[in-house]
């Protein structure tokens, strides 16, 4: 899923951050941005006053004021209407600086929003990039419950009634924090980082079958709730029917595997579901296992390669 953003979106998201103030082109307030504009190679989503390669927020600092002071009337009125043609998301002057009244005029007549920051350029550049990023990053949705296990971000997936909930809450009790139960949104906010976190609707609730929703922070406290996490590991509960021939499994290194999620590959692990099985040690020790592995203690290998030297010890060759 692709986000979008409109002008009036983004300024009520970063007004009071930025201490904005909405001075001219109000009419403006549906232009949108959407992902596909950012396909171009040389725009940026946020940077200083570029008629050239036009950012889709122009950043106005005293610099690019003094620069259209300096311009003759003719080439300000050009350079002015290459700035609205462009048509920027907005135009945001930094320092609580006055708008020229042809900027104010041009913005109104094109439906431009410009805005005011008595905050300095620095400041609203390193912002709005970090924002617009995000408010614009790639977005997914996954069935599961999205856990916080020793610091690692796991997703405990599986079909409807395989005991996610139930495994979430022992897991809870036994210290561990939930992000989000259900349907945990993913955003993709780096090349290889996926951020998880937990719709408003389901903010610290976990529904449980058989005791209904429980509200996991005001039963745990603050401590057992976690806002976000990034997706580093993916655990598939799979449901064992007692009457069928077990599936085979390697025995040195498990059932893992990956799984893409926005087309990143994300280490997977299935856990098999029987009677009498500890799902919740099962799991902290396949994130203390992964922890290890990234670290590159891979206990199957120190297996192997023990293995290949007492072969080399006792052979007669």
């Amino acid at each position: 899923m692709q986000a979008r953003i409109t002008a009036k979106e983004l300024f009520e998201q970063v007004k009071d951050r930025l201490g904005l103030r909405w001075i001219a082109g109000q009419r403006g307030e549906g232009r949108m941005l959407e992902p596909g504009e950012r396909l171009s190679r040389r725009p940026s989503l946020a940077g200083y006053l570029n008629t050239i390669y036009p950012n889709k927020v122009q950043l106005i600092g005293s610099d690019e004021l003094h620069y259209l002071d300096a311009l003759e009337p003719r080439q300000r009125w050009e350079t002015l209407a290459k700035i609205t043609q462009a048509r920027p998301l907005a135009i945001v002057l930094s320092r609580d600086q006055s708008c020229p009244p042809d900027l104010r005029d041009a913005a109104n007549e094109s439906d431009t929003p410009v805005w005011v920051s008595s905050r300095r350029g620095h400041e609203l550049l390193t912002y709005f990039q970090y924002h617009l990023a995000r408010a614009l990053a790639r977005r997914a949705t996954l069935h599961g419950v999205f856990m916080e296990v020793y610091s690692i971000g796991v997703l405990l997936t599986g079909d409807s009634g395989v005991g996610k909930s139930e495994l979430a809450l022992e897991l809870i009790t036994r210290g561990h924090r939930l992000v989000a139960d259900d349907a945990p949104e993913f955003t993709q906010i780096a090349p290889d980082v996926i951020d998880g976190t937990c719709p408003e609707l389901l903010q610290d609730l976990l529904e449980v079958r058989g005791l209904g929703i429980l509200n996991i922070k005001e039963m745990f406290g603050d401590t057992s709730i976690k806002k976000n996490k990034y997706l580093r590991l993916i655990v598939h509960l799979e449901r064992q029917d007692p009457q069928d021939d077990p599936k085979p499994v390697d025995r040195l290194y498990g059932d893992q595997g990956r799984q893409q999620v926005m087309e990143l590959d994300i280490p997977l692990i299935t856990l098999p579901v029987a009677a009498g099985r500890n799902l919740a040690v099962l799991v902290e020790a396949a994130v203390r296992s992964h922890i290890l592995k990234a670290k590159g203690i891979d206990a199957a290998q120190t297996f192997i390669d023990r293995q290949a030297h007492q072969m080399r010890r006792h052979s007669p060759w």
